[in-house]
């Protein structure tokens, strides 16, 4: 969706030109293990969790687990000027109980964005983009049929720190999921829509559609193919992604984590698609002791 919102409005002659980016993924690279490093204190209380559960609720939007995921996408020939983009998505998510039956499930996306080439021949960008903040109203527990499901508000907040980064808008709308667990596979789709309603910017209509597909193994593997579709109803703009994707649940000392990533292949009439790029994921497990009886006695 943030490639949509900076292809509006951003003049696209530009000469073409091939550029030399590894410096650059070095750079920010650095900047990613950095921000990791400094959560390295945190200990995951996973103890009786199996891998193979893990990798499934990892595929569940909804699930009650409480996770940090370092997305970081690499993309290359971005753009008229086939410019380079790296983009670090840190994406908190963090769910409540509310009563018996009911959870609250908060993910929020604050990307970190560098890229070269893109705005304009020689142009260099870095920065924060636009916060995406998502609510799921979701119950504990799956339908008779074996439905998982959640609804409830996204925004999008105008907190980007550099011009080609800023939509200068406020939107807000419906957000949706639903899915099926049936065994190790876990397959559905998620899709919201965002109305712009205050900013300084250009007015918003904005839908996102993302179906996955994940088959997870006992050892705590597991296999993705998802895509990522926007389509803006103001400026008749669409872009979409599709990716392949292996991650593996594993331990760094106490310290439970998924790592894993794929390759990208990006479609659709958005001038300031990416021609490929690769993702890299770390997340950060924090799953609940299973409770033990009489454990306090």
């Amino acid at each position: 969706m943030l490639n949509l919102l900076r292809a509006i409005g951003i003049n696209n002659n530009f000469k073409k030109k091939r550029m030399k980016c590894h410096l650059l993924v070095r750079k920010n690279f650095v900047i990613f293990l950095l921000i990791v490093c400094s959560y390295g204190n945190l200990v995951a209380q996973g103890d009786g969790v199996s891998t193979e559960e893990l990798a499934k609720q990892l595929a569940n939007p909804v699930a009650s687990l409480i996770s940090l995921p370092f997305q970081n996408n690499f993309d290359f020939s971005v753009g008229p000027n086939e410019g380079f983009r790296y983009n670090l998505n840190v994406q908190p998510v963090i769910p409540f109980s509310i009563g018996k039956d009911w959870n609250l499930i908060s993910r929020t996306i604050v990307p970190f964005i560098d890229q070269k080439d893109v705005v304009f021949d020689g142009s260099s960008n870095s920065g924060l983009g636009d916060i995406t903040q998502s609510l799921f109203f979701s119950p504990k527990e799956a339908t008779s049929s074996g439905l998982v499901w959640g609804v409830g508000p996204v925004l999008l907040l105008p907190t980007a720190t550099e011009d080609a980064f800023k939509s200068n808008t406020w939107a807000a709308g419906p957000n949706a999921v639903i899915l099926k667990i049936s065994g190790p596979y876990t397959f559905g789709g998620l899709v919201n829509h965002l109305w712009s309603y205050a900013g300084d910017g250009e007015e918003l209509s904005v839908s996102f559609m993302q179906p996955f597909f994940t088959y997870a193994t006992p050892n705590g593997a597991s296999y993705t193919i998802a895509s990522e579709n926007t389509q803006s109803w103001e400026n008749e703009i669409f872009g979409g992604v599709v990716g392949f994707y292996y991650a593996k649940v594993t331990k760094f000392g106490k310290q439970l984590v998924q790592l894993g990533g794929g390759p990208k292949v990006y479609y659709g009439n958005n001038t300031f698609n990416p021609d490929f790029g690769f993702r890299f994921n770390l997340v950060l497990l924090f799953p609940k002791r299973p409770k033990v009886e009489n454990e306090a006695q």
